[in-house]
Order: C-alpha cells, then structure tokens, then sequence
C-alpha cells in the first residue's frame, strides 16, 4: 500500500534514532512499520516494528518496502568512527537513494563517498533535547542532493521540535558549535550553579531542585517573554544589587568572552573533524 513518506531504514538504533523515530510515530509523520531499524544490540532492536543486526539485512527490508525501487531513505545514525565500517557493508545496495546524515563532522562528500558515491546526502544535526520534543534542528542539503530531497528530513525532525532551519552545508560546524553542543554548555552552567549553592550552605538535593527549576524556568522566561536574552538580564540586574555583584565578577573573570571562545572551539574543531 502506498504513503506520501518514504520507507525508511535507520543505520543505529541509539537514543537519537529513538527520538527521532518515537516523535515521527507519535506525531504521524511515519508509522512503525514503514521503519526498520539496524542495531547489533537486541534490547534496540526490540523496540521496533521491523529490525535487523545488520545495515546489510536493513537494507533488503528497504528494497522489500519501497513503493517504488530506489524511493525508500536511509538515516545513517552511528557514530561518525563507524562510517567506513557501515559503507564497507551497504556501498554496493545504496545506489541513488536519499540518505540523511546525523553525523557530526562528516561532510557530506565524505558521507556519499563512504556508501558507493551515487546516493544523495542531506546533512542533519539535531540536538539532544529532541529527546523530549524540544529539538533545535539544521538541515542541509549535501552531496548528490536536490531541494525535494530534504522535504521528508524537515517533516521527520520537526516531529522532535518545532525548530527545524535550512541551512548550507558550510555552516552545519557553526550550527553544531550553538545547538548542537549548546545543551552541553547550559548543563556546564547549571553544573557551577549547583556547586556554588552547595557552598552556599545548600545540601546536594536540595541545590540541584533549586538550580534545576531556576534553569528550567529562566529558559521558558527567554522563550514566551519576547525580550532579548541582554534584555531580560538587565531586568533582573538592579544598580549595586545581588545580581550585579555576580555579573560584575563574571566579567571580571571573563566569562562571556570565554564561552565565545569555546563555541569557536568547538565550530573549529568540527571542521578539524571534517578534514580529517
């Protein structure tokens, strides 16, 4: 029976695949049983409709469930490391089909190069919060790949958050460098946090609810308020109060400047990793 969304066979079937794949079930964007999903691990593989231990067997399930040969997709969701490993496997069956690429760092020449060199690569970064349908997601069309190609990627995604933006590829390392390490960096903060209402005199418990709530809520504040992040900040910040005392040692100690720094580490070495 045909569908408007291609059949899709999933290379991975970690914690982003789950995501990814239980907000595009939930949403309607893609039933069950139009995935099948390649994981060595069984526990993974049991969590789907139709699975596989191998890329090579997805694969044939794909062929099988195409409407028409050559339309099913492919969503490469491994680690980066294993890309050689997965094309050693599936390069010969790929042909021209879409593959969708969540690999950081592996533009996507290297991607179609990998998998035989006819496919059509469209880059994807998500971000973790897709776990929990608040993704911030890039798309880009890569290798091979045309506009129409990225339409079934942008609907997939936007099933784990609400935004979804196009990008070229060229900046997929900046992109990855604010959203999709920029979680890490919130965490990084609520860490410190916790550690400084800890010696505050707060015991460990009772640190985290506070900062987790206080994170939690400051977030949903940037969010509905309208106002920009300087902006909020600068409400909140009266002349010679508590919370200018804070900022005021922060940027004695320059903090600003050194999470630019790192998020320019992190954009540099994703093209370091691109290279290499």
């Amino acid at each position: 029976m045909g569908t408007n969304q291609p059949a899709l066979a999933v290379i991975g079937g970690g914690s982003m695949a789950q995501a990814i794949l239980g907000g595009a079930r939930d949403a309607g964007v893609l039933p069950g049983e139009r995935v099948c999903v390649a994981d060595r691990n069984e526990s993974k593989r049991s969590l789907y409709v139709n699975a596989a231990p191998t890329a090579k067997e997805a694969l044939e399930w794909l062929a099988s469930a195409e409407d028409e040969p050559g339309s099913g997709q492919i969503m490469i969701a491994v680690k980066p490391q294993m890309l050689d490993d997965v094309g050693e496997e599936i390069a010969d069956v790929v042909g021209e089909r879409v593959v969708i690429s969540i690999l950081a760092g592996a533009g996507g020449e290297r991607v179609r190069s990998a998998l035989g060199g006819r496919c059509r690569v469209v880059r994807v970064m998500p971000n973790t919060p897709s776990q929990i349908r608040r993704g911030t997601t890039a798309i880009a069309v890569a290798a091979g790949a045309s506009e129409p190609d990225a339409e079934f990627a942008e609907s997939l995604f936007g099933s784990v958050g609400d935004v979804v933006v196009r990008l070229e590829e060229k900046m997929i390392d900046a992109f990855t460098a604010v959203a999709g390490s920029g979680p890490a960096y919130v965490f990084y903060l609520a860490e410190a946090m916790q550690r400084g209402a800890i010696e505050a005199g707060f015991d460990e418990e009772t640190a985290a609810k506070i900062v987790t709530e206080t994170v939690a809520g400051a977030a949903e504040l940037l969010k509905q308020d309208g106002g920009s992040a300087a902006e909020l900040r600068a409400r909140v910040t009266s002349k010679k109060g508590t919370t200018q005392a804070a900022t005021d040692s922060f940027d004695s100690s320059g903090v600003a400047d050194a999470i630019v720094r790192g998020m320019l580490a992190a954009r540099d070495r994703g093209v370091e990793l691109g290279r290499s």
